[in-house]
């Protein structure tokens, strides 16, 4: 009987789900792992981060834009503690992360060896499957199910603590084998009940003003084609989450834009508010989404499609539930109703030209600020000159605060698919850099872009040595304001304008990132803006443009409290 060792077979098993990349930071108690990596021909690249929670974040934007597993990896102890941030995000946003750590000795547990921490306890109510090996015949085996878990189903974070020792001990190799499409998601999707489709059909048939509103969920199934041919069907317009932006072109006919508190405008809530029936697909029907459920009203009609029953019928009485992968479900839904050969209602909604105006109103608040000269210079101006340069399949990358609302209530994305990523799920600052870097690896063709503020820069600055070291060609901007913004306008409106403990010095962050080896610019004017793009784009490497910007409680930001 062939073995190998604990590690080799953890190595393997990657390798046989078709990892490819594996993002990480190194300690003690992984020093087998990385050796197994170091010795063994398996095809992966291991990119060495300088911060574990910078690890999951890379991990999490490469599996949004691949629909692969991202890995990353980190030791015992804090290790464990600094890669959770990131697990978390991914496993509330339904995106299959598999964060390995490393642990002590499985023979010194409750000897109080340096690091020592309950990991299982610490990941189990944040992931979505989570073990800690005892033995090393259990190697493959966990590997099997961690993927297993995160692909099937409702997608979501997986944690596998290895200790040092079983990475040591022998495995045999007739246990090391991998199902390998839970290499990628939604791996084995499954339909929603026929009678229920055939009910759905009939409410939406039955409907003056059916309304979607659809979430990351149908970008994850790469339901897009589906979504506009039922859409279409129906003449019915469809409004995203923050998180399904890319469920449609921005360019599509009935494509309304985001709704919501963070990033929707109010053209986009009267596309609501016109709704007899609000189909939810592939969204969790949150509180950022109905704007702490208020659109839709109580009285609206809903049917909900989602692949995780827990979340239907959470916030709204649903007439209708199809429980299933989104592709399927919309496909299904599409079938039936073609099969009907009901016609819709003549007095119903128009829903193209709805789209079209609540468009146009969108355009036109937006335009009334994007051309503004004033200093410091305002983000609608920087959204305005960054989309004239972007590339239409261009990635960006957006932090919370300033760039997440601006993003997605102004910015046309129009290719479908996942363009646009941010850390929705929990909405910690330092994402964008990161996640940037994990996006690039995913999607190396497509010109990436990180946007964040100066808040965020400093939670991650330490990456730009990473980016430099791999020569990652990220174009990085800084929305400069010395602020944090988002609490400092929270203070503004709620709270009589009582500021307290929110302001911060400015940073040179182009000084900054010249000290990393990065070329970088400031950006004052809001003329210079347009050039200074264009020298960025030019640049072959590593950019940054750190731009003195107008702070956030003084902008017009698309954030529905702060709005009047």
């Amino acid at each position: 009987m062939n073995e190998m060792s604990g590690a080799e077979a953890a190595v393997r098993m990657l390798q046989l789900h078709d990892v490819k990349h594996v993002f990480g930071l190194c300690g003690d108690t992984s020093l087998p792992f990385y050796d197994a990596l170091c010795r063994l021909d398996h095809g992966m690249e291991h990119i060495l981060t300088r911060d574990e929670r910078s690890a999951a974040y890379m991990a999490d934007a490469y599996a949004r834009v691949t629909g692969k597993v991202g890995v990353c990896e980190g030791p015992s102890g804090g290790g464990a503690t600094y890669i959770l941030p990131g697990v978390v995000e991914a496993n509330e946003s339904s995106i299959p992360v598999l964060a390995i750590t490393s642990d002590v000795p499985v023979t010194s547990r409750g000897k109080y060896p340096l690091t020592e921490l309950d990991q299982k306890g610490l990941f189990r109510p944040l992931t979505k499957w989570n073990g800690v090996i005892d033995r090393p015949d259990q190697v493959p085996s966990t590997f099997r199910t961690a993927f297993r878990a995160m692909t099937t189903g409702r997608p979501g974070a997986a944690h596998i603590g290895l200790p040092y020792d079983i990475q040591k001990q022998a495995v045999s190799e007739d246990l090391v084998w991998a199902q390998a499409e839970h290499g990628s998601f939604p791996a084995w999707r499954s339909a929603p009940d026929p009678t229920a489709v055939e009910k759905a059909a009939e409410c939406i048939l039955s409907a003056n003003a059916p309304v979607f509103i659809v979430g990351g969920g149908v970008v994850n199934s790469g339901a897009m084609e589906e979504l506009s041919r039922l859409a279409l069907m129906l003449n019915a317009p469809v409004c995203t989450t923050v998180t399904g932006q890319g469920a449609l072109s921005s360019e599509h006919e009935l494509c309304v834009g985001v709704v919501g508190t963070n990033g929707g405008v109010i053209a986009t809530r009267e596309v609501v508010e016109m709704a007899d029936l609000v189909v939810f697909v592939g969204a969790r029907a949150g509180s950022t989404t109905t704007e702490h459920w208020t659109y839709p009203s109580k009285g609206t009609r809903i049917v909900h499609i989602d692949a995780d029953p827990m979340v239907v019928a959470a916030n709204y009485p649903t007439e209708v539930a199809l429980i299933g992968d989104a592709k399927l479900a919309l496909a299904n839904l599409a079938d039936a109703i073609e099969a009907a050969g009901a016609p819709l209602r003549r007095d119903g909604l128009d829903g193209k030209a709805v789209t079209a105006r609540a468009k146009a109103k969108r355009r036109a608040a937006f335009e009334l600020l994007c051309n503004d000269d004033s200093m410091p210079i305002r983000p609608e101006r920087l959204l305005n000159e960054l989309q004239k340069v972007l590339p239409r399949d261009a990635t960006i990358v957006a932090d919370p605060g300033t760039p997440c609302p601006y993003l997605s209530g102004y910015y046309d994305f129009p290719e479908a698919g996942r363009y646009f990523l941010t850390n929705r799920a929990h909405g910690a600052l330092g994402y964008a850099m990161s996640a940037a870097m994990g996006a690039w690896y995913g999607r190396p063709g497509s010109r990436t872009v990180a946007v964040m503020g100066d808040g965020s820069f400093g939670f991650t600055v330490g990456e730009l040595e990473t980016i430099v070291r791999k020569q990652i060609p990220l174009l990085m901007i800084v929305i400069s304001n010395s602020v944090f913004g988002w609490i400092k306008a929270s203070q503004k409106v709620g709270y009589g304008e009582r500021y307290f403990s929110v302001d911060f010095s400015r940073t040179r962050h182009a000084a900054v990132a010249e000290a990393y080896g990065v070329t970088a610019f400031q950006v004052a004017d809001p003329k210079d803006l347009a050039a200074t793009f264009k020298k960025a784009l030019a640049v072959d490497g590593p950019v940054l443009v750190d731009v003195i910007s107008q702070p956030l409680q003084d902008t017009a930001v698309p954030v529905s409290a702060w709005m009047g």
